[in-house]
């Protein structure tokens, strides 16, 4: 398959996407105002910062799918909101801890399930349209490996976070104490991205005008 798909892709329309726009520009300024930590939540975000002019400045040439570009926007609501309160603080968080009775607050299993979910749809689409790969178990296999890869990369930074800054990157880490944290940060983005596939390749597939 050639980037020649790229011209008959199904995007969003100019109206739908400056309203993706404003819920982007309307989560960050939330976010940022009365963070617990503008320090942490430049950390959470910083991929929004980086992510989003991308996407905008190459939307005539490579324009994304609508779905693609829907659950980009909810990735970044996701890291807005972790980042305004810290993912270990967040109150949807708690009330689902309370709810179900769980030890910790788990919004950041919630968020490394996206991040593996989320990117994955961006991966296929980018295999599917500039590379030769077709749809089919290497597609599906080299998504779910670019993840995993992306997400042991994250932990790497957060590692990296913790040697510089110690004590004070803990908002940053969030691990709470778990041990375990980064081998179920790597296995639920390894879930998402299974899951996203699996769920939602037909209509990616629909909004690519593959057949």
């Amino acid at each position: 398959m050639t980037s020649q798909v790229g011209s008959r892709v199904r995007t969003v329309s100019r109206r739908e996407g400056y309203l993706l726009v404003a819920v982007l520009a309307a989560a960050l300024v939330w976010s940022a105002i009365g963070a617990k930590s503008l320090g942490t939540w430049a950390l959470e975000v910083v991929w929004i910062f980086i992510g989003a002019p991308i996407v905008l400045l190459n939307r005539r040439r490579f324009p994304l799918t609508r779905l693609v570009c829907w659950l980009l926007v909810l990735h970044a609501i996701v890291l807005c909101y972790g980042g305004h309160y810290t993912y270990a603080e967040t109150p949807l968080g708690d009330w689902l801890r309370d709810v179900f009775d769980w030890q910790r607050n788990n919004y950041d299993r919630i968020a490394h399930f996206v991040q593996g979910f989320v990117p994955a749809m961006v991966v296929r689409e980018l295999l599917l349209r500039l590379t030769p790969l077709r749809r089919g178990g290497w597609t599906f296999t080299l998504t779910v490996a670019v993840c995993l890869s992306v997400s042991a990369c994250f932990e790497f930074v957060e590692w990296v976070s913790a040697v510089i800054l110690g004590a004070g990157a803990d908002d940053f880490l969030g691990t709470q104490g778990d041990v375990w944290d980064t081998q179920w940060d790597m296995f639920l983005c390894l879930c998402g991205a299974i899951v996203a596939q699996l769920l939602l390749s037909r209509v990616h597939d629909r909004q690519l005008r593959l057949r």
